[in-house]
């Protein structure tokens, strides 16, 4: 390996252990319905966040409140005696998962095709002081 590639692959390795973050692969709903939720939450405290999905109507919530408990809980892992009540979503991205594709009978024997969709959920903590240092470097 070339210098200006270990050097690179060592910035890399060095970020990495600054990432509390958590993801969910493969949910079956579609990515808009879930990037509703993802929009209400992005950068917002985590105990607010988790009372907003808590008592959210929308189905996607539980799953997404999961996710984040499971990024507080790495947060928690990697910081011990660290101040939980800090954190804040950092990031949070919802991508398009696999979409499974089926057909519908339709009239005078056509097939309407009916997508499945899913999306892949990654959330990303981290404290508000955090935060702000990652949008000043961009």
């Amino acid at each position: 390996m070339g210098t200006r590639k270990k050097i690179a692959a060592d910035a890399r390795k060095e970020k990495r252990k600054s990432y509390y973050g958590a993801s969910l692969n493969n949910f079956p709903t579609s990515p808009r319905k879930m990037r509703l939720l993802a929009d209400l939450i992005r950068g917002q405290k985590v105990e607010k966040v988790l009372a907003e999905l808590e008592h959210n109507p929308k189905h996607p919530a539980v799953p997404l409140r999961k996710v984040v408990l499971s990024a507080i809980n790495n947060w928690k892992q990697k910081n011990e005696g660290g101040d939980e009540s800090q954190l804040v979503i950092k990031t949070i991205m919802v991508d398009g998962g696999r979409t499974l594709k089926r057909m519908r009978p339709a009239p005078q024997g056509r097939g309407y095709r009916v997508r499945k969709r899913s999306n892949h959920v990654t959330v990303i903590v981290g404290t508000k002081e955090e935060a702000v240092e990652t949008k000043e470097t961009k």
